[in-house]
């Protein structure tokens, strides 16, 4: 059994003793800039399956996004009285892909091939990028990695192409059921029937 199975164990079971670290790492990340470089991934498990190596020319970045303002006020026709006023919920992007843009604006010349969950608190989301330099000659030359030097796939994150901008769009299933959301809502809506 490999080091990976061992440790899949340990994080199903939630020991106390890692309860309390994920919470002393939360009080050093909040003193931490928004924008973080860091050198090993914190979920090894996550990353890898989500596309990191440990290679020159994959770049790990900690990324740390505010919550809160989806849920906004609504007036109703009647003007602001008490009955008429509610909160709404508007879902336009999830956190995810928030973070992902944020560091590809930060990051231009480094293209985003995905990111994953290391944690929350009341105030704050982390998420952990992983970032591709496509004109690495490691990346030029790897069989698994070299599609993302193409020009097409620039800025990919912007376009919703990674998960969670594709979760974010609605594009996570085919099939029945699935017939208008390809290639967008928006697009089937401008649809001429």
């Amino acid at each position: 059994m490999g080091y990976q199975k061992y440790l899949k164990e340990i994080l199903r079971k939630r020991p106390k003793n890692i309860i309390i670290l994920n919470r002393q790492r939360k009080i050093v990340w909040r003193k931490e800039p928004s924008i973080f470089r860091i050198e090993y991934p914190t979920n090894p498990l996550a990353a890898r399956a989500k596309g990191y190596r440990a290679k020159q020319g994959i770049i790990l970045v900690r990324v740390r996004v505010k919550r809160g303002g989806k849920r906004h006020p609504s007036s109703g026709v009647r003007g602001r009285t008490s009955k008429a006023s509610s909160l709404k919920l508007v879902l336009g992007k999830n956190y995810q892909w928030v973070a992902e843009e944020r560091t590809q604006k930060y990051y231009k010349n480094l293209e985003v091939l995905n990111s994953y969950k290391v944690g929350k608190d009341a105030i704050y989301a982390w998420y952990e990028v992983i970032l591709i330099d496509p004109h690495h000659p490691g990346i030029k030359s790897s069989k698994e990695l070299n599609w993302i030097c193409s020009n097409k796939h620039s800025y990919r994150v912007l376009r919703g192409k990674t998960s969670a901008g594709r979760k974010s769009r609605g594009l996570g299933g085919k099939g029945q059921g699935y017939e208008k959301a390809r290639p967008s809502s928006r697009a089937n809506l401008r649809r001429i029937k």
